[in-house]
Order: structure tokens, then C-alpha cells, then sequence
């Protein structure tokens, strides 16, 4: 086979070119007619601006720039600005008595050392001061241990005898009270 060099031109068997036209006679080519909405213009829809008062309409959509948490919170905390210091009345001395009493460690540690176990420095230190505040105020309100120890121990069957007729006495009146 012989080798013939390829050309551009075609022969007459190829397809045929339009024949050229002059510049001015050439119709020019019109962009594309849009037809539907531009791409993205779901989020522009909204924010077509109005002339009112030279003031444009804000879009909705956009909201607070304030973070918010992600996790739920462990506590429920008030803030701090909201929470005030209530100024309660000074304890009298019998509430302060009445507080002592009823302090669930002061009670655990005494129990404690009843059973012969012993405290370590710091429980120690703190059962001494509380029992030192617990007699001062025993003494400025005039309350005496002994005292009431002593009111319970009677010393004459008499008296013995008195107490139970007056209790009787009280808990008849009490039945017929409820009836």
C-alpha cells in the first residue's frame, strides 16, 4: 500500500462547508434564554430588599449569634446575677442549741467514740469545739444535765405514786375528750 500524506482538504466525496458569509450578514448569537429561578435561589428568596424608609427587611431565617450548649447540663444552677443573698435573722440560742443537737456528724462521731473507736486529729478538733459551743449555750440559757437526770430519778415512793394518779388522771380525761 502506498502511503499518501493526509490533508485538510476535503475531496469531493467529503462533507461540504457552509459557504462563508460576509461579517456584517452574520446573524450574532443570542445568550441563552433563562427560563425557572437561578441555582441557589432558595436561600435568597427572602432577602429581596424593600424600600421602606431606607430600612431593608431582616431576614428571619438568620437567628442569634448567642452559642448555645451542646450537653445537657449536670446540675440545675441559677445564675449568679439572679441569686441574692437573703439576709435571715441572727439563730436565737435555742435554735442554735436545737442545730447542735440535731448535727448528724456531731451524732455519728459521738457514737463513735462510744464504741471505743478512735477520731482522727481534724474530727477530733472539730468534736471538741462543737461540744465546747454546745455547753456555752446550755449554760447562758441556764440548761443543766444534771439537773434534768436528776428530775427523772424520784426519791420518795410518794412521789412516785402522785406521778402515776396524775397521769391517770390525764388519760381519762383524754378519753372522754375523744368521744
Amino acid at each position: 500500500m502506498t502511503r499518501i500524506k493526509k490533508s485538510r482538504n476535503t475531496n469531493e466525496n467529503g462533507a461540504k462547508r457552509a459557504p462563508r458569509t460576509k461579517k456584517a450578514e452574520r446573524t450574532i448569537a443570542r445568550k441563552k434564554q433563562d427560563n425557572g429561578n437561578k441555582s441557589g435561589s432558595r436561600q435568597s428568596v427572602g432577602a429581596q430588599p424593600q424600600s421602606n424608609g431606607g430600612k431593608a427587611k431582616k431576614d428571619p431565617r438568620i437567628g442569634s449569634k448567642k452559642p448555645v450548649a451542646l450537653t445537657l447540663p449536670t446540675t440545675k444552677e441559677a445564675p449568679i446575677a439572679a441569686v441574692r443573698a437573703v439576709k435571715q435573722a441572727p439563730l436565737t440560742d435555742e435554735q442554735k442549741l436545737a442545730q447542735l443537737e440535731n448535727d448528724p456528724r456531731l451524732n455519728n462521731l459521738l457514737d463513735l467514740l462510744e464504741e471505743g473507736k478512735t477520731l482522727s486529729a481534724a474530727d477530733q478538733q472539730w468534736l471538741d469545739k462543737q461540744l465546747n459551743e454546745l455547753e456555752r449555750l446550755m449554760a447562758k440559757l441556764g440548761i443543766d444535765d444534771l439537773a434534768d437526770a436528776d428530775d427523772d430519778e424520784f426519791t420518795d415512793d410518794e412521789d412516785l405514786l402522785a406521778k402515776f394518779d396524775a397521769g391517770e388522771d390525764l388519760l381519762k380525761q383524754y378519753q372522754e375528750d375523744d368521744k
